[in-house]
């Protein structure tokens, strides 16, 4: 199989290449993100393999098809930026659904302990000599309440690590699992000392923390977001972090980072003011959408995304394809395990 590789990362090239080679596939690597501009760049070849911020629209699908596209491979778990009725009879779209759930939630953890006891701050202080302990007491994650929205495998890892910490752990997710305390999305928001988000985005899920849950917070309450940007209405949380309603913020993903995220932009002016408030906050801690970056994710996202388009090219049963009927993967209503079309 030949395949166009869009957004490229220097971390992506050598697991793809070394997979790709052991499964006969050939990569093209493009630096350019995949859009109605740049999908020409296809042509001629058996398939497309995105990220998250690539925009495969339903003007893009059209043009895939018209070229001869008939697979598109997401190496990620989210799919919000893929039309998948669009697809449906035309082009198959797998996905990577669980690359390292542990790199994700050990990475959540890793940001609220930073936050709570001011290891960044720290950090930057020893760097200059200032051993001064001034402004950096934190408080102890024992017996705090953490607020988990999602509880697919990252959630309950994330919900693992937390009770390893003696925390009180209720979750909220429309799908419950045996084993964890659920409550309702009011109690969780009104009882949470920590929310921390692993839900995919939806319309029922977009801006989840927004204006009106922000209203319903408890007082103090540290928000963690390593799942998708828009779950999160960025100026509604910068006004309660203003308002003294919200104590502080992690954020691994924001709402606008397509243009911004995986880019190097030290040295010139960020023209969203959003995210430029945000990170001037003492109170809030951003990374640029590394959670899932580990050396065993790296390889278990390209080890799957070749296995889907080696069983593609075979014929096979496609694990990981995704539905069109619902979008969803789980509760699909067709008549597994057969292909979608």
């Amino acid at each position: 199989m030949k395949i166009a590789f869009f957004d490229t990362k220097d971390y992506d090239i050598a697991s793809f290449t070394r997979f790709g080679k052991e499964r006969d596939i050939q990569f093209k690597f493009y630096e350019t993100r995949l859009n109605a501009d740049t999908c020409d760049l296809a042509r001629g070849f058996d398939g497309v393999c995105v990220f998250v911020n690539d925009d495969l629209n339903s003007e893009v699908i059209e043009k895939l098809y018209a070229m001869g596209i008939k697979i598109i491979a997401l190496r990620c778990a989210g799919y919000n930026n893929v039309d998948v009725k669009a697809c449906f009879g035309k082009i198959h779209v797998v996905r990577v659904p669980a690359y390292s759930p542990y790199a994700v939630a050990e990475h959540t953890m890793a940001l609220l302990l930073t936050s709570v006891r001011r290891i960044h701050k720290a950090y930057n202080r020893t760097k200059d000599f200032n051993f001064s302990l001034s402004g950096l007491t934190g408080f102890d994650l024992h017996g705090k309440t953490v607020g988990v929205i999602g509880t697919g495998k990252i959630g309950k890892i994330f919900i693992d690590i937390c009770r390893g910490f003696g925390m009180r752990v209720i979750a909220y997710d429309k799908y419950p699992s045996p084993g964890y305390d659920y409550v309702s999305l009011d109690e969780l928001f009104s009882e949470s000392d920590i929310i921390s988000l692993h839900c995919p985005l939806s319309e029922e899920t977009y801006h989840i923390i927004g204006e009106e849950s922000i209203g319903k917070l408890k007082k103090g309450v540290i928000i963690l977001n390593t799942s998708r940007g828009a779950l999160i209405d960025a100026d509604a949380l910068l006004d309660g972090i203003k308002r003294r309603i919200v104590g502080a913020a992690c954020l691994d993903v924001y709402e606008e980072e397509s243009d911004l995220f995986f880019h190097d932009f030290s040295g010139h002016i960020v023209e969203d003011d959003t995210l430029a408030r945000l990170i001037s906050m003492p109170n809030v801690i951003v990374t640029s959408h590394q959670a899932f970056l580990t050396e065993e994710a790296l390889d278990n996202i390209a080890d799957t995304t070749t296995k889907n388009l080696a069983d593609f090219e075979r014929g096979e049963h496609l694990e990981n394809e995704l539905c069109y009927q619902c979008g969803r993967v789980d509760d699909c209503r067709k008549n597994r395990p057969y292909r979608c079309f």
